[in-house]
């Protein structure tokens, strides 16, 4: 049988890859091989492995890689030791095919050490944009290592044959989070109250803040102006963990700070993909600078506040209000965001992402694709060729 590795590096791109894995492992027609890398380890970002574990996907290697200082430097030595720990990873599995998502520096690693030991790559969510994150950069590399692109909306893929990639290569899933609102059983606002030990004031706010790589910002500052926006609402706010990126750590010490402080905020390390879905159906609000907020909150109608550059260039769906980082435009954005007239305005909202069916497409391109030279030896495709092969999907 065919085997394929599918690479996770964080809880975020766990849940994305869920479906997927879920299919793959049901098919009889692959040897599914998941790598577990990056934060997956750490205590502070929730020990998510388990989450893995639970629910019962074997991990075939692990490749921990902890950022040891909070700071540019501890990013790139974490680079570095996860390109050889997944080049050591790859030698002992002997992958057909590997399946890597998105634009983390963890996931480049890995992608990376597939080139030099010429093993195809499937990519997820390339094409998109993240002008104030450096994971713009990470993302497009990653799109020209890659021998197979699954876009998340027609506008992503037509940017991937615009960086030369030929239409066959590319395919139109739809973004693949949204299949989990097919499988999993939400918990009710009762029960999540009793996985994460307190109740909710009202409809609780979801913060989810990570830091924005490329804008020049006092963290502490951006993360004080969040805080003090939210402390005028009423209800409960839930800070989910920052990622693994410089500046994640303060960002943590902030929220974690002030929720031992005040009774109405809450930090939880991670929600596990149930949790989170779970949270953001009985949510009013979601706040921060999280790929979640633009992506997969549509389909729950849920108003999303954005804030800062972090996101800028991904398609927005209508539930998403942009603002700066100063406190004042934030609580301008939430009182927004709360607003019954704007709750009542995305009714009959759709997710231009999709409507959760990107797993089967994507599992019978990676069962069915030939792996032959034809695959690995990629040529450019110029502009003056029209991507009239390109398959049809989302907008």
């Amino acid at each position: 049988m065919r085997k394929i590795a599918v690479v996770t590096i964080a809880r975020s791109d766990y849940g994305i890859m869920r479906p997927l894995l879920k299919k793959l492992q049901q098919s009889g027609r692959c040897a599914l091989q998941l790598i577990v890398g990056g934060t997956h380890f750490e205590a502070r970002h929730g020990s998510t492995v388990q989450e893995i574990l639970a629910d019962g996907i074997p991990v075939s290697e692990e490749v921990p890689t902890p950022v040891k200082s909070d700071d540019a430097e501890g990013a790139t030595k974490a680079l570095s030791e996860g390109i050889a720990g997944m080049a050591a990873a790859y030698a002992r599995l002997d992958p057909d095919l590997i399946v890597v998502l998105g634009d983390r520096f963890e996931m480049f690693a890995a992608a990376t050490a597939a080139v030099f030991l010429r093993k195809p790559l499937a990519h997820l969510h390339g094409g998109e944009l993240t002008l104030g994150a450096v994971d713009d950069v990470m993302r497009h590399s990653m799109t020209k290592m890659s021998h197979l692109h699954f876009a998340s909306t027609s506008r992503h893929g037509e940017r991937i044959v615009q960086m030369g990639e030929e239409p066959w290569r590319v395919h139109v899933s739809g973004a693949l989070a949204i299949d989990n609102l097919n499988d999993l059983e939400l918990l009710r606002p009762r029960e999540l109250e009793e996985r994460l030990g307190f109740r909710f004031e009202g409809k609780p706010v979801i913060v989810t803040f990570h830091p924005p790589t490329l804008e020049n910002l006092d963290l502490g500052e951006v993360a004080d102006a969040l805080i003090g926006a939210l402390d005028r609402s009423n209800g409960t706010v839930i800070f989910t963990a920052p990622n693994a990126d410089p500046g994640g750590r303060l960002i943590h010490h902030k929220f974690l700070e002030i929720s031992t402080k005040n009774p109405k905020f809450h930090f939880v390390e991670s929600l596990g993909t149930a949790g989170y879905f779970s949270l953001m159906n009985c949510a009013a609000a979601m706040v921060g600078n999280s790929s979640s907020g633009i992506i997969e909150a549509a389909s729950f109608r849920l108003p999303v506040v954005n804030i800062g550059r972090r996101q800028e260039g991904r398609v927005r769906p209508d539930n998403v209000i942009d603002c700066g980082n100063q406190q004042s435009e934030i609580e301008s954005a939430i009182d927004r965001a709360l607003s019954e007239p704007f709750r009542r305005s995305l009714e009959n909202l759709t997710n231009p992402y999709g409507t959760g069916h990107a797993a089967d497409l994507i599992s019978n391109v990676l069962l069915d694709t030939p792996l032959d030279e034809r695959l690995l030896y990629k040529r450019f495709f110029d502009l003056n060729q029209r991507p009239d092969i390109l398959k049809s999907g989302p907008p």
